[in-house]
């Protein structure tokens, strides 16, 4: 599939006419836009501004991979991620993942290969999530932990993590994108 040129779909693009913030909170900047329609007409567009995340596959030398359990309030459940975090304000995405794998695996790599992006709400919001794969992993240290951050740190197989999606366990976008790419990666050579 050939890269889009930028205004190879122009006939689609919606202008914004005007943009009221509507809450501004720690995480999230939420909009309503006013924008002109393809057709010429307007309509409305409520979406999420976010800063950005990073998710990392950390590889153990033994081939298994760092998971984590983290209890996620909106669902009112723990979930089994991988390790990832916000990106902060002008810091370099790399940066990002190494400091969260160091914070909530006490993990550090001597080997970081980016890997691409994903658009986890499309609808909703300007969200991105830079996909790194951790090799040449290190204990460095215990979990240093944010305030208010509380989660269990677990080894999986791919395999299992594989199984995991399959039987409905392993349901956050992140994850089943990551692990996606973890196959192709670890089996497939890409």
């Amino acid at each position: 599939m050939k890269k889009q040129l930028a205004n190879e779909h122009a006939h689609l693009e919606e202008t914004q006419i005007e943009s009221t913030q509507v809450y501004r909170g720690k995480l999230l900047d939420v909009r309503l836009d006013r924008v002109r329609l393809p057709d010429g007409h307007e309509s409305a567009r409520e979406y999420v501004i976010h800063q950005g995340a990073v998710v990392i596959i950390p590889v153990l030398d033994s081939g298994e991979l760092i998971f984590e359990r983290q209890y996620r309030y909106p669902l009112r459940r723990a979930f089994l991620e991988l390790p990832a975090g916000k990106i902060e304000d002008g810091e370099d995405i790399l940066k990002t993942a190494t400091r969260e794998l160091l914070e909530e695996t006490g993990h550090s790599a001597s080997q970081w290969r980016y890997l691409g992006v994903v658009h986890p709400c499309i609808g909703y919001s300007n969200e991105r999530i830079e996909i790194y794969i951790a090799q040449g992993l290190r204990r460095e240290s215990d979990q240093q932990l944010d305030h208010g951050e509380f989660l269990d740190v677990l080894n999986l197989s791919l395999d299992e993590a594989l199984d995991a999606i399959r039987r409905g366990d392993v349901t956050d976008g992140k994850t089943i994108a990551a692990l996606f790419w973890a196959e192709k990666v670890l089996r497939s050579g890409w």
